[in-house]
C-alpha cells in the first residue's frame, strides 16, 4: 500500500480545518506580495553525521491558505525541484505540538528544533528546521504589503 492511500494527502483532511480556522482572517491579514525566505535545512538519516541542505520556503498571496516547502533539484532523483504544498495553518500548529495526519506531518523537537516529514510513495524524508526561521516565514506571510517585501 503506498504512504498516499494509507495517509491521505494533508491538502485533503488537513485544508478543511485550515480553511474553518483561518479563512475569516486569511484575506485581511496576509500579504499582497509573494513571500521567500531561504532557509538551511539538515536531512535526518540514520547516519549520526547529518546533512544540510538550502530549502525555500514560499508563499503566494493567490494561495493564502497555502505554503510551499521547496527543496532543490539535485536532491531529487528526476533534477528537478521538489515542491511541497500543504496549509499554512499546518505549519503554525506544528511549531506548537504534533500535527499532521496525511503527506505532511510537523513536530516540534525541542525549544528551537521543528521536524517536517515527507511521506510519497518513494519513501519518507524527515527534514529538520530552525524553529526561528519558520516563524519569520510566517510572520511574513501576515506581514503588511511594505514589510513582506524585506529580508530577514
Amino acid at each position: 500500500m503506498s504512504a498516499t492511500a494509507e495517509n491521505p494527502p494533508a491538502t485533503a483532511t488537513a485544508t478543511a480545518t485550515a480553511t474553518a480556522a483561518v479563512t475569516t482572517t486569511a484575506a485581511a491579514s496576509t500579504t499582497t506580495k509573494p513571500v521567500e525566505e531561504r532557509v538551511r535545512a539538515r536531512v535526518i538519516t540514520d547516519d549520526p553525521l547529518y546533512r544540510t541542505i538550502p530549502v525555500a520556503l514560499r508563499f503566494a498571496p493567490a494561495e493564502p491558505l497555502a505554503v510551499r516547502i521547496v527543496f532543490p533539484a539535485d536532491l531529487s532523483p528526476e533534477g528537478t525541484d521538489n515542491e511541497w504544498v500543504f496549509p499554512r495553518a499546518l505549519l503554525e500548529a506544528g511549531l506548537q505540538a504534533p500535527t499532521g495526519t496525511g503527506d505532511v506531518r510537523i513536530w516540534p523537537c525541542g525549544r528551537v528544533q521543528a521536524v517536517v516529514e515527507f511521506h510519497s510513495p518513494e519513501g519518507v524524508a524527515v527534514i529538520q528546521f530552525d524553529i526561528a526561521a519558520l516563524r519569520r516565514f510566517l510572520r511574513r506571510t501576515y506581514a503588511p504589503v511594505g514589510a513582506a517585501t524585506r529580508r530577514a
